[in-house]
Parts: structure tokens; sequence; C-alpha cells
């Protein structure tokens, strides 16, 4: 009788699920009958996880690209762990180094026909960002790494621009490191610096005031040495006119018949010869007063332009004391040779989206066995120590052994001393056989991805038609470079085969960095 009612429910259910509820159940049963050896080879489900103890200041989120989990770290280790849905075949979220360099609560593609990203925060100019989105189970995405929509929303105000975000084609973690070479900040150091900021802002302002006041005397000065030359042709004319009377006025006198004809020509002389005499005078004192203002005139001109290089100089170091209270980025590549340095300003991008980070510092290094990889390691100051900070390090592209690669590389000892004394927690040094992106620029963090793995979110499409529905993310206001403030972004910045080294764009600075640094 049970087995009746059991059959007889089960037939009524199915009748009401139609023919769709039918194939579910029947793959439920299929499922089922398979047993524990076939269920074993279903993927692995990653859920929603929140670490059991009060969370910090999220210090970078690692993507995994395998597993298909982001999760966010603090400095004492994992806070935040969701599914995500990276990119599809051709789509391919790229694996790299990255950082929130935009969020916006409503994010609409102007890439891919209005679709809604919701809590969007971007990571790169040309179209990926971390977002709210479906999450069929699989990487199904153009190129975003979508979160379930209630993560991204809670994740949203916990994180901040210039936030690491790593990308990693498989399951990396933060694992507590040290060596020599890393940063040792000395209490005094950053004790001092809030001071020395405060004092340079001073002097940066009374530059500013003095560059101001020499610009004008100089525009003044320049104004007046302008107008010499055709006052000076006026009082020439007069004298030449002036001079012309006077002759006249002697043939006049010369020509005179009468006693009458020859007092009035003697009256028109005397006057004649006053007013040449007149005019000769001012012509002469002109000509003596030119001179002295065409002096002054180049005198304050390179007064405004000392006083202008004092203001770039105060500005400048005023600058660099206020970004010593910032954690400081350091990429060093062994494809470039070179060691690049960069912090948040925290300023806003003068174009618009984003912050603009201060790019200090370019020089090249020397690297050990420069034909043997290095691999791509991240080492993150996690926190404070009583001896100075507390290291980690994610690698996620083999190569030589992280502290080995440490080893291999030698930093100019100044570099290091400009930056460790006032390093922070956040502060990041990355080591990678790959050249910065050319997606790095003004308003980036830096940008670097494997070119072993494939890149096919780094290809961009123009806008489809209106009427077309689209389902997922990208933008058209990509960057190409650095562009420092005034270079065009170019929206489609690799239209060729993202999965060729040869044809990858790199990351070229528009003019050779200065020495100069905080």
């Amino acid at each position: 009788m049970k087995n009746r009612l059991t059959t007889a429910q089960s037939t009524v259910a199915m009748r009401r699920w139609g023919p769709p509820g039918i194939v579910a159940l029947a793959a439920m049963v299929a499922l089922t009958a398979a047993g524990p050896a076939t269920a074993a080879k279903q993927p692995r489900q990653v859920t929603e996880a929140v670490a059991p103890r009060v969370a910090g200041e999220p210090i970078m989120a690692i993507v995994s690209i395998k597993s298909q989990q982001v999760t966010f770290y603090d400095a004492e280790g994992w806070i935040l762990r969701a599914p995500v849905s990276t990119g599809t075949t051709g789509r391919e979220t790229p694996a790299g180094v990255f950082a929130i360099i935009e969020k916006d609560r409503e994010h609409r593609s102007t890439m891919y026909d209005d679709a809604w990203m919701p809590h969007m925060q971007r990571i790169t100019w040309n179209g990926i960002a971390l977002h709210g989105g479906p999450l069929p189970g699989y990487a199904a995405s153009h190129g975003c790494v979508r979160m379930p929509f209630g993560f991204a929303e809670n994740l949203f105000d916990k994180t901040y621009i210039g936030m690491r975000v790593i990308i990693s084609p498989y399951d990396s973690v933060p694992t507590d490191f040290s060596h020599p070479s890393l940063f040792v900040p000395k209490p005094e150091a950053i004790a001092a610096a809030p001071s020395r900021a405060d004092k340079l802002s001073v002097e940066a302002e009374e530059a500013t005031r003095a560059a101001d006041e020499a610009k004008k005397a100089a525009s003044v000065a320049a104004k007046e040495a302008a107008s010499l030359p055709a006052a000076l042709r006026k009082l020439e004319q007069q004298k030449a006119r002036a001079d012309a009377e006077l002759t006249f006025a002697d043939k006049t006198l010369a020509n005179a018949k009468t006693d009458q004809a020859r007092a009035k020509a003697e009256e028109l002389k005397q006057k004649a010869a006053a007013k040449a005499a007149d005019a000769a005078t001012q012509l002469d004192a002109a000509k003596a007063a030119a001179q002295p203002k065409r002096d002054a005139a180049v005198a304050t001109k390179e007064g405004a332009k000392a006083a202008a290089a004092r203001k770039a100089d105060a500005v400048k170091a005023a600058t660099d004391a206020k970004l010593a209270g910032e954690p400081v980025s350091v990429y060093i590549s062994r494809a470039t040779q070179k060691l690049y340095v960069r912090r948040n300003t925290h300023k806003p991008a003068p174009d618009g989206g984003g912050e603009v980070f201060d790019t200090s510092i370019e020089v090249p290094v020397t690297i050990r066995n420069p034909d043997q990889p290095l691999g791509t390691h991240i080492f993150t100051a996690m926190a404070k120590t009583d001896t100075g900070l507390r290291w980690s390090v994610v690698t996620i592209a083999s190569g030589d052994e992280a502290r080995n690669a440490l080893d291999r590389i030698t930093i100019p000892q100044d570099v290091w001393d400009r930056i460790g004394p006032t390093a922070l927690p956040r502060s990041s040094i990355i080591i990678s056989d790959e050249p910065l992106s050319s997606e790095t620029n003004y308003r980036t963090e830096f940008v670097a991805v494997l070119s072993n793995e494939p890149q096919g979110g780094f290809i961009t499409r123009k806008p489809t038609a209106p009427a077309m529905i689209a389902s997922d993310d990208g933008w058209d206001n990509g960057g190409n470079g650095f562009g420092f403030f005034f270079q065009q972004r170019d929206p489609y910045v690799q239209p060729s085969n993202p999965r060729r080294r040869s044809q990858y764009q790199y990351y070229q600075p528009a003019q050779p960095m200065q020495r100069g640094f905080w």
C-alpha cells in the first residue's frame, strides 16, 4: 500500500512538473543510481563562506580560474570566499596581477549592449572587472569575474581603489615569507613623515605664490619691452617731421626779400628749431630708457623660469613626502630588466574615471642568469611587527622558487634606501618574467598578464546594434599605455590574437622616468 501511494504521488508530481521536470527527475535518479564512483567525477561546487572571526581590511583578492572561486584576505588570513564564473573559451579571463582601479554600484556596459554589471570593480580599462552576475557553475563570461549578486553587494564597500587582485590559473594562497631584500621600515622615519609632509607642503605653497608673482612681473616687463619699438618709431617720426620743418624754415629765411618776410621767417625757424630740439630730447630719453626695460624683461623672464623650477621642485618634494604615507608598489621585470615604482595619489583622474597613480621611478636592475625564468611572485607586507613588517608571497607562474628569485636580483641601494624606511602594510614587491601590460598607465596600479596563459578577455569589440541583447561585460573606454593625463584612450588595445606572445602589446612609458623620488 505504501509503495502504491508513493508511486501515485510521484506520478502526480511528474504531471505537475511537465516534461522539463520529468527530465530533471530522471537526471537525479540516474545520478543517484550511478553511485559514488560517478558522483566523484562531478566538479567540486564552491560555496560562499565567511571566516569565523572579525575581519580586518582586505589586502588582496585571489581568483582561481581552476577552482572558479575568489578568496579575499586580510592581514590574518582569508575572510571571504565565493564561487565565480570567469571567461569562457576565446574570452578567457587573463591570469596575472591587477588592482581595483574603479568602482561603480550600478554599472552598465558600453561595450556589451548595456549589460547590467552591478557592484562593478574594474581591474583594467579595456573591460575586465569583478561584478555581480549569473553563475552557471562553469566559466561563462566574456572575460570578467562574475560573483554572486549578494556577495558582490556585501563586498563593494569593503574594498578600495588600489587593492591587489591576483588572478591565478591554479589554486594559489598567500604563504608567510621572510627575506633580507624585503623592505625594513624605520619607526622614526614613519613617525617623521607627516610633519615632513606638512613642512614641505607649506614650502610648496610659498614657492607657488612666489612663482605666480614672478610670472606676473615678467608679464608686465614683457609688455613694456614689447611696446618699446612702436614708441621709438613714433618719436623718430616726430623728430623727422620737426627736422623737416626746421629745414623748410631755413630755406624760407634764405629766400626772404623783405624785412617783414625775414622777420616772419626767423620766427618760424625759432619755433621749428625748438620743436626739433624737443623731439630729439624725447627720442634720446626714450632710447636711454629702452635698454633697461629690455634688460628688465630678460631678467624677470629668467626669474620667472627659476621661480617656476623652484615651484616644481617644491611641489614634487611635497607630493613625494605625502606619498611616503601611502603603501608602495614595486614591479621588477625580467623581460625589461627594470624596476618600476608607483603609489596611489588618491587624486581623481582629470579625464574622469579612477584615480591617478604616481610613477616616480623607473631604473634598471641586474638579474643573475637573466635567461632563466624567475616565475611570477607577489610579495605583500601584511602587517606591522616589532621588527618591521610581516610578509607573504603568492606564486602564480612557475619558474624559480620565490626565495631564489629574490636572491638573483640586485636592486640599486639608493632606491631601497628611499623606499624602505617608510614602507607600510599593503606595500608589495612583484617579481615576474613578464613586462608590464600596455594596460598599465597613469590610472592603474601595475597590470601584468601571464603570456603563457590565454588572454582572450583582452579582446575587445565594437558595441553591437541596440536591438541585440547581450549578457556580459566590457567597456569601450580602454587605455593603451602610459598616457600621463593627455594621451587619447584607445578602446581596441589588442585586436590581434592574444595567444601569440609576439603580438602582445607591452607597457612603454611616454617619456623616460626621472630619478626624483620621495
